[in-house]
């Protein structure tokens, strides 16, 4: 009889999934030898190696590979016999594992913090910030509870919670204040700085520069809006930032924030989690309110 315990296949998950034990480690909050250990005593149990070593990353070996889907569905398993039982206690308590998206993260959590501490006190929230397609996959493999990103998602296996929504705004060198605003029609010939590939906002500032069927002149690709704020402010070229993002990035950056013509191009922002989680009832709370943090942050934004 295998006996193995969720320690170890969370240890293994983690390995799987990272394909290196350094940030698995980091990940569990253990040592690397402590969960080099694990994995070996895994490995004697099972009679074969379950990692193929490198020297800066790991394989799956095919006992390995064969046995990823099964322990996944093991620990979705577990972790939904603890949903149940704090589902059962009524209000939501414990850690919210809850996954954000950048474009959203650093402008909405700091607020929300303070709010979730207020509503509900007996919660700790645990934060993820990653790209839309790394949330749903987490939240599909119950590495996370829910997550704040664009809507739609369009996945059949979560539930969608519209939260709010906001305008896109342009943001131009602090010396083209005064100047016209552009058009939609504009937009694509002028040197346009985006986030690199992944990021949802960069498909979405795209898709309405593309109004006239004319793809954008990209003269740079930044991993954060803060980096092309900045760039904006060097005289580099223009972008669009969401409205939420306004405060924070145009505070230290000689740019001007300008409003295009309607129907201005915009994003809806919700929250997501699987719909077979028996905290359905409670992360519906959690989100009313997360909607009015949002809310009150984009109306603020709308002010500037």
């Amino acid at each position: 009889m295998i006996n193995l315990s969720m320690k170890q296949l969370r240890y293994f998950d983690a390995v799987a999934r990272s394909g290196h034990f350094g940030r698995a480690a980091e990940e569990c909050a253990i040592s690397q030898p402590a969960l080099s250990v694990q994995i070996r005593e895994m490995e004697q149990t099972m009679g074969a190696a379950l990692f193929e070593r490198g020297p800066r990353q790991v394989h799956l070996t095919a006992l390995g590979a064969a046995m990823v889907p099964r322990v996944r569905a093991i620990l979705r398993a577990v972790d939904e016999l603890s949903d149940l039982s704090r589902a059962a206690q009524g209000r939501l308590s414990g850690r919210l594992r809850l996954g954000v998206i950048p474009t959203i993260a650093p402008y909405l959590l700091p607020a929300l913090v303070g709010a979730l501490a207020q509503s509900h006190p007996e919660l700790e929230l645990a934060p993820r910030e990653a790209v839309t397609g790394k949330l749903i996959s987490a939240l599909i493999e119950a590495q996370l509870d829910a997550a704040i990103l664009a809507l739609p998602v369009s996945e059949p296996a979560l539930a969608e919670v519209p939260l709010f929504t906001e305008d896109f705004v342009l943001v131009r060198p602090a010396a083209e204040a005064g100047r016209p605003v552009p058009s939609a029609e504009a937009l694509p010939k002028m040197r346009l700085l985006l986030l690199e590939e992944g990021h949802c906002f960069r498909d979405q500032a795209l898709a309405f520069c593309k109004v006239g069927g004319v793809t954008p002149r990209t003269v740079m690709e930044g991993s954060s809006l803060a980096t092309l704020t900045q760039m904006v402010g060097a005289g580099i070229g223009v972008t669009l930032l969401p409205e939420i993002a306004l405060p924070v990035e145009t505070r230290s950056a000689p740019v001007s924030v300008a409003r295009l013509a309607a129907p201005a191009p915009s994003r809806r922002v919700g929250m997501v989690w699987r719909r077979s989680s028996p905290l359905a009832a409670q992360l519906a709370e959690v989100a009313a309110v997360i909607a009015q943090v949002g809310t009150a942050l984009r109306d603020r934004a709308e002010a500037m």
